[in-house]
């Protein structure tokens, strides 16, 4: 549903620190873009907040005037254009505060998973980050967030002590387990549905070292490399032991490597908390299922974390998408390698990767959240970068192959963050389960009856 273009004054925003601005104006360009290009965000309205005041005043104009209202960090999940209403730009609220003594962070808005880390290494402490510390900590934490260190440290959501979050009507909350616990439920895997976070605290795990990096083999090789990762993951790995396979065809641009660039490769990550000999033995079947090429696995300051996944850095348009799966049997490794192995020779996807899940992940959280992933062995997520639209198409051709074919191996559902553009409703339930589901549209319907909140991977209220 469009909304129509908001027409009372302006007045009421005049309090606001940050730029206001609209199609036309210098800087909105700059205000709107993420970082991923795939979505062109044209709203009719966009507010660079500099702090919670500004975000408060903003959402008591939208719930006074109807419209419509976004939020964007980073945009690293920027995958459905924000065609009109106000877009709330946190990416000025960029401080992060330690307390070494309770190993925890309080992070604001805007901040991202590298200001986390520059701030609590000094303390000989981590993060529960993905794979780029480039994306934004409070998108990332509402999606449930799927740690690099997530095996033995569980989901970024699981160590949220509390948030601070203004709803659609412009309340500002302080929640956590024992204040509003169904709204800090729901912001925990539930994504950005019920309120916009302006700042959470979460406790940092005790990690400054690790050993990490990639294995690298011939494209040629998938056979033998996914053979033998499915055989030692499904065996009683200790939790320390964090790592993905992934399929990948690098097209031969300058930020990628010089080593790897233009090249199909077969790939094992990991990361390791232990003690790094112990890792290296562990890895002793993946180094012998076939040939290394490339080796990166070395000890190094968690700081160091980004070189293991080695994404990009730089802005551009990209699709992804993903799945749960419960197990990873000889057929479901035959049936991938038909679809993205090296005798699909066609296939335009940039990565397709199987993460190891279980450990953490698979435990009850302490305080119950709106995670729906715990029973998944293995996430599986594609990406592929959609320069035209004609690559757009083949692209959505062979994400949704894929994801078909893995489909009798999978749980039904998807991680929301890595979810990808949103579809209709039943798509955008995948996240959830159908009791998870119901339970966030009746707390929608608590703190966004009007649906404000309705863009990406939005749910509707239950009413």
């Amino acid at each position: 549903m469009t909304a129509p273009h908001p027409t009372p004054d302006l007045f009421a925003l005049s309090d606001i620190r940050g730029p206001v601005l609209r199609p036309g104006d210098d800087g909105y360009t700059d205000e709107v873009t993420g970082f991923n290009l795939s979505a062109t965000h044209t709203p009719d309205l966009v507010i660079g907040a500099t702090g919670t005041d500004d975000i408060v005043t903003a959402l008591r104009w939208a719930s006074a005037t109807g419209t419509p209202v976004s939020v964007q960090a980073t945009g690293h999940g920027a995958n459905y254009p924000i065609d009109n209403g106000l877009l709330i730009s946190t990416s000025r609220m960029t401080d992060v505060r330690v307390d070494p003594g309770e190993r925890t962070a309080t992070v604001s808005a805007g901040a991202k998973w590298r200001h986390v880390l520059e701030a609590a290494a000094p303390h000989g402490l981590g993060a529960l980050n993905g794979s780029s510390t480039d994306a934004g900590v409070v998108g990332y934490t509402l999606g449930g967030g799927l740690p690099v260190l997530g095996r033995p440290y569980g989901y970024a959501s699981d160590l949220v002590r509390s948030f601070q979050v203004v709803t659609p009507d412009g309340t500002l909350h302080e929640v956590d387990a024992d204040h509003e616990p169904e709204l800090f439920w729901a912001l925990r895997g539930g994504k950005g549905n019920v309120g916009i976070v302006t700042s959470l605290v979460c406790e940092l795990p005790p990690v400054s070292r690790i050993l990490g990096g990639a294995l690298y083999c011939a494209g040629e090789d998938a056979e033998a490399l996914l053979t033998a990762y499915a055989k030692w993951t499904s065996s009683p790995l200790p939790e320390e032991m964090c790592s993905a396979f992934g399929l990948l065809r690098l097209p031969p641009l300058p930020q990628i490597p010089e080593q790897l660039r233009g090249r199909f490769w077969s790939r094992v990550a990991i990361a390791w908390t232990g003690d790094p000999a112990e890792g290296e033995r562990l890895l002793e079947p993946i180094r012998a299922a076939a040939p290394v090429v490339v080796d990166t696995v070395a000890e190094m300051d968690y700081t160091a974390v980004d070189q293991i996944y080695a994404e990009p850095q730089d802005p551009l348009p990209a699709r992804e998408s993903c799945t749960l799966q419960r197990e990873l049997p000889p057929e479901a490794v035959r049936t991938l390698l038909d679809e993205a192995g090296p005798t699909a020779t066609d296939c335009p996807l940039l990565v397709v990767q199987l993460r190891h899940m279980g450990g953490a992940l698979a435990r009850p959280p302490a305080v119950e959240d709106a995670v729906c992933a715990r029973d998944a062995q293995y996430l599986l997520e594609t990406v592929a970068v959609t320069p035209s639209p004609a690559a757009a198409e083949a692209v959505e051709r062979a994400t949704v192959a894929v994801h078909t074919a893995m489909a009798p191996y999978g749980t039904g559902l998807t991680m929301v963050n890595i979810h990808g553009t949103p579809g209709d409703d039943t798509d955008r339930a995948r996240a959830w389960t159908p009791e998870v589901y119901s339970r966030l549209q009746h707390t929608k319907d608590t703190y966004d009856p009007a649906n404000l909140l309705r863009f990406g991977h939005a749910i509707p209220p239950a009413a």
